[in-house]
C-alpha cells in the first residue's frame, strides 16, 4: 500500500460547500456535544460567502484524501479595513495526521497576503487544541479570551491575530 495522496484545492465543486456545513455539525457533536446551534451559525457563515463571494480577497478550500473531502478553511473580509478572516477550519478526526490543518491554515494565510491584507484575525473556543496549534506556529497571538455560552456548552471564546504585512510595507486592502 502507498502513502495517502492528500491535496488542497479550492472549494468550487458542487457539494463543497454542503460537505462544509454537514461535516461540522457532525464532527463538533461527535467531538465536543455541541447542540444543532453551532450547525446553524455554519451554515450562515457558509451561505454568505456562496452569496457573493469577491474572488480577489475571499477563498475556501477543502483538503481532500484519496479524493474524499476530509477537511476546510476560509478567507473572508473582516469587519475592519485590511482585516482578513479565518473561518472554519476543520479536519476530519479520520485525516488527522498528514498535516492538513497546517497546510489549509497556510493557503489562507498566504491567500490573505497576497490579496493585500494587512492582518487576519480568527475566532475560536478553547476546547479546540488542535487547531490553537497550527494558529500559534503559524504566528497568531492570543489578543483575548471570553466566556460565554454557546451551541449548547459553556465556552472560552478566544480571538487570535496575526500581522501580515511587515512594518514600512504598504497597508493593502
Amino acid at each position: 500500500m502507498g502513502e495517502a495522496r492528500a491535496v488542497i484545492r479550492p472549494a468550487d465543486r458542487p457539494g463543497d460547500l454542503g460537505w462544509v456545513v454537514m461535516a461540522h455539525g457532525e464532527q463538533y457533536v461527535a467531538e465536543f456535544g455541541w447542540d444543532g446551534s453551532f450547525e446553524a451559525l455554519v451554515a450562515r457563515i457558509v451561505a454568505d460567502f456562496a452569496a457573493g463571494p469577491d474572488p480577489a480577497r475571499e477563498a475556501a478550500w477543502v483538503a481532500e484524501l484519496d479524493g474524499r473531502r476530509v477537511g476546510c478553511v476560509f478567507c473572508v473580509a473582516g469587519a475592519e479595513p485590511g482585516t482578513a478572516q479565518l473561518r472554519l477550519l476543520l479536519v476530519d478526526a479520520a485525516a488527522r495526521g498528514h498535516r492538513l490543518g497546517t497546510r489549509l491554515v497556510a493557503e489562507c494565510v498566504e491567500f490573505a497576503r497576497e490579496a493585500g491584507y494587512r492582518r487576519m484575525q480568527l475566532w475560536t473556543n478553547h476546547p479546540l487544541a488542535a487547531a490553537r496549534s497550527i494558529y500559534l506556529a503559524a504566528g497568531f497571538r492570543l489578543l483575548k479570551e471570553e466566556p460565554h455560552r454557546s451551541f449548547g456548552a459553556d465556552l472560552i471564546g478566544q480571538t487570535y491575530e496575526l500581522e501580515l504585512t511587515p512594518a514600512g510595507h504598504p497597508a493593502g486592502v
